[in-house]
């Protein structure tokens, strides 16, 4: 799925591919041919040589997160200030070009991200690491160049939060897909996400676009104009239509 967290001239867009189980060779199989960087959690599976892992502060985050919660632990609480900072910086950069994002992430992010570490570092030395926060200081630095990676260039983001929340919707209703029925069924659900999801991200309430591109296919739609009905490119399909009719008769 693309990043929305940075300016870009392409469109955002969702892509969802079907696998009937985790295995580590999906991925493999679903990514061949591509190379550059890839947002995505802990899984092994990601490990691609070609592809470079970008890991997630929000998961890095949450085992804080969950620590805090559970034990109000002052260490706990120290690590999700720290991680806080960075997210701050985030949020004012957010939606600015890459090439801004990447010299304040330089002058600012880089700096505490630096201290994080060392702090991460002498907490774990100090602590036992069979204990809950241990294990969650041991997440982080054991990925850490992964962690940081997002600060080394402007098109990347702090977390792979955009994924999630376009997971979201199928982690919910997981349990009523029995009805696909078979492999086919996913992989055709694969696809009808994918229209949904990059219809949302264009701002289109994705039923009025669905209705409205099947209604076209139906009354024979050229194929050689089939570009002109992606999401990105809808709705100055119909404006140029309106245009070319005119008003409605009064």
């Amino acid at each position: 799925m693309s990043s929305t967290s940075g300016r870009s001239e392409r469109a955002p867009a969702a892509f969802y591919r079907y696998s009937p189980d985790r295995k580590g060779e999906r991925p493999a199989e679903h990514l061949a041919g591509f190379s550059g960087f890839l947002h995505a959690d802990a899984y092994a599976g990601y490990s691609i040589p070609r592809i470079t892992h970008v890991q997630c502060m929000a998961h890095a985050r949450r085992y804080f997160f969950d620590v805090f919660d559970a034990t109000k632990s002052p260490v706990a609480q120290e690590a999700l200030r720290r991680i806080g900072a960075l997210y701050a910086i985030e949020a004012e950069i957010n939606g600015k070009p890459a090439d801004v994002r990447f010299a304040e992430r330089q002058a600012r992010a880089v700096p505490l991200l630096t201290e994080l570490k060392g702090w991460l570092e002498g907490e774990r030395r100090r602590l036992s690491l069979k204990s809950t926060i241990g294990k969650a200081l041991q997440y982080s630095l054991s990925r850490w160049e992964a962690l940081a990676r997002y600060a080394s260039d402007g098109r990347l983001a702090i977390d792979n939060n955009a994924a999630e929340r376009g997971l979201r919707t199928i982690a919910v209703t997981r349990k009523n897909f029995l009805f696909l029925g078979s492999d086919e069924g996913g992989l055709r659900a694969a696809h009808i996400y994918t229209i949904v999801e990059s219809a949302r991200l264009n701002g289109l309430n994705p039923h009025a676009y669905f209705a409205d591109v099947i209604d076209r296919l139906a009354k024979g739609w050229p194929r050689s104009r089939l570009a002109e009905l992606l999401p990105w490119n809808w709705s100055a399909t119909k404006a140029i239509e309106a245009t070319a009719t005119g008003p409605p008769a009064a």
